[in-house]
């Protein structure tokens, strides 16, 4: 052992001598990277590199936690993922609580910085401008830092504005935050020079095109027109914003109104002039109930047309095992051994009109007696409850549930002689992963695959999550003629969307008018990360997204001389009772306050910069 142990030193010394004469060794190149000199002068290097700055989109929507929990959609049921931090008004520079990372302050910055290194070195290309890559990538790169800005502008207002990539030469690396105005129209023009760049390109699906900057434009024009981005609206409903000593930081402190709605307005109708997209549209009258709720599952899916819905979005291999193919997982019901993540609350449900285009109402005993019946058709299109047709259970789980149905209550049945309560497989009592049951007695349907094949979390789907739809710019559109009292615009738009899902034209004029359109907003682009910022751009926020949650309690009493042994939902079997109540405050306790229409700058970044300034509140 110790005459291998002198051989072996022996080797490694003599190696060193050998080596270290060698001058070579020192100018090795990994095996396993690319110099930045090699990928600029190589046009497949470049194309990769400008790929990667898509990396920042994640999962899109389709985390386990999703933005639908910080609002009035959905609560979230697992504990400890500091989602409550937020709902209960609780976060602060130093616990901004659950921050996904497509909001992330250093996130975002990071992908900037990879943008501004493909804008330089593309500025020069090196390589041979085949079919006008160039172009196409510089147009590419511009559109993602426009989107990772637009990012940081509607989560935190005004930003530090960085186009270039910092070099070791530079002699500072701290930027102050430049105000709202300028960081919206620094992103405006990197989407009007995008959407030059991209005109006429022909590009895979879930890369920028022309029609992705134009939609982008439309909706950040759209907020800027908006109550919380007019610093003189924003002081008069936020006490928070009255007392703030930098609002230029947060909107136009000075300007038109009327001017920025009538931008938004050409910006959206520049994306509606778009040929070959929208879904259903130029309809004269609804469709019936089962068309209507049809076309909005296609939709959700992007499937049998649906997929001209989607101007920007996120694609999922069913191969690669992605997250974003386990939304269904997340969120599904606890008795189909899925996870009821994010489950909708009463609030929304009560918000989906009658199919006669009236408000839903308890108060009636027609509505509270059976209330999901003749019900806005986007209503079974996206949410699960009682009684809903639903996939096969799991072998162990189909003897109990033979119809295939949602349970999310208790029930009567009789076992030989005996009533006894049965409670739903789909409950938190359920004899399946009761740990996992809703605690509103709802569950998300839309964004499911309902192929019967993809039940659990064995299953992975192929569904894309839509950042940029083309009903967005029609519901901008929409938006910017109520506020400009075009009303008549406003409706021949409206009405299209309203008639694709099987519901009768709006008549209403001025403020009716406005609501009613913020209800079909609501509806129409739910559990798509429009309801956080809709509220807060409408300052809206206390009413709706500080409500407390309520959930629904489903009750089936067996009618008189009545024998059931498996439950199945069965009026004639059953009398039913659907009582509201509120979520229980210790599971969730929400509570709004003014300083959350901005999130804080977390003071990691604070220390970092010297020069940046904390939004108020904080």
């Amino acid at each position: 052992m110790k005459v291998y142990k002198k051989i072996v030193l022996s080797l490694v010394t003599a190696s060193f001598f050998v080596i270290s004469c060698n001058d070579d060794f020192v100018d090795t190149k990994p095996l396993d990277q690319l110099s930045e000199s090699v990928v600029w002068t190589d046009a497949s290097l470049a194309e990769a590199f400008v790929s990667e700055l898509y990396g920042g989109l994640g999962n899109g929507g389709f985390d386990e936690q999703m933005l639908a929990s910080l609002t009035d959609e959905t609560i979230f049921t697992h504990p400890g993922r500091n989602i409550t931090t937020h709902t209960e008004g609780r976060i602060n520079p130093a616990d901004p609580g659950w921050i996904n990372g497509t909001l992330s302050w250093a996130n975002m910055y990071s992908r900037i910085r990879a943008c501004n290194l493909a804008l330089k070195n593309l500025e020069t290309p090196q390589f041979p401008n085949t079919n006008n890559i160039v172009d196409r990538l510089k147009g590419e790169a511009r559109f993602m830092r426009a989107y990772y800005y637009h990012q940081l502008l509607r989560y935190y207002g005004g930003v530090p504005i960085v186009d270039k990539p910092f070099a070791l030469s530079d002699s500072d690396f701290l930027t102050a935050r430049s105000t709202y105005e300028e960081c919206l129209n620094f992103i405006v023009k990197d989407l009007d020079e995008s959407a030059k760049l991209l005109d006429g390109k022909t590009l895979q699906k879930g890369r920028a095109t022309k029609a992705a900057a134009l939609a982008l434009k439309s909706r950040l024009l759209t907020y800027a027109a908006s109550d919380l981005y007019d610093v003189p609206t924003a002081k008069a409903k936020s006490k928070a914003m009255a007392a703030y000593a930098k609002p230029e930081l947060l909107g136009f402190v000075s300007g038109n109104r009327a001017e920025r709605w009538q931008k938004a307005k050409a910006a959206a109708k520049a994306v509606l002039d778009l040929p070959g997209l929208g879904f259903q549209l130029g309809l004269t009258a609804p469709v019936s109930a089962d068309q209507a709720s049809t076309n909005y599952i296609n939709q959700s899916l992007g499937r049998n047309g649906g997929q001209n819905e989607i101007i920007f979005g996120r694609f999922f291999i069913q191969s690669k095992n992605e997250n974003g193919g386990r939304v269904g997982l997340f969120n599904g019901p606890n008795g189909y051994n899925n996870w009821a993540g994010n489950t909708p609350i009463q609030e929304l449900i009560d918000d989906y009109e009658m199919m006669d285009g009236t408000r839903f109402d308890w108060s009636k005993p027609e509505h509270a007696k059976a209330p999901y019946e003749n019900r806005d058709p986007r209503m079974k299109s996206s949410i699960l409850y009682e009684g809903s047709p639903w996939k096969p259970r799991s072998a162990s789980a189909a003897p109990l549930d033979p119809a295939n149905q949602i349970q999310t209550g208790e029930y009567e049945v009789v076992s030989g002689s005996t009533k006894r309560v049965h409670f739903g497989l789909d409950t938190r009592k359920s004899s399946i992963e009761d740990w996992n049951g809703s605690y509103t007695g709802y569950y998300m349907r839309k964004f499911t695959d309902p192929n019967p094949a993809i039940v659990d979390q064995n299953s992975w789907q192929q569904i894309p999550w839509p950042f940029l739809r083309y009903t967005e710019a029609i519901l901008n559109y929409v938006e910017a003629c109520i506020e400009l009292g075009e009303d008549t615009e406003a409706k021949r738009w409206l009405n299209q969307i309203r008639f694709r899902s099987g519901m009768p034209a709006i008549t209403e004029t001025g403020d009716a008018l406005r609501q009613r359109y913020r209800n079909e907003r609501r509806i129409e682009m739910v559990f798509e990360e429009q309801r956080y910022h809709d509220a807060r751009r409408w300052m809206i926020a206390p009413t709706t997204l500080g409500r407390k949650a309520s959930i629904i309690v489903v009750k089936g009493t067996l009618k008189a001389g009545k024998n059931v042994s498996i439950y199945k939902y069965d009026p004639t079997n059953y009398d039913y009772s659907y009582t509201v109540g509120k979520i229980d405050p210790g599971k969730e306790n929400r509570n709004w306050d003014d300083k959350i229409y901005f999130l804080p700058i977390h003071r990691d970044e604070m220390n970092r910069n010297n020069k940046l300034i904390q939004n108020p509140g904080y």
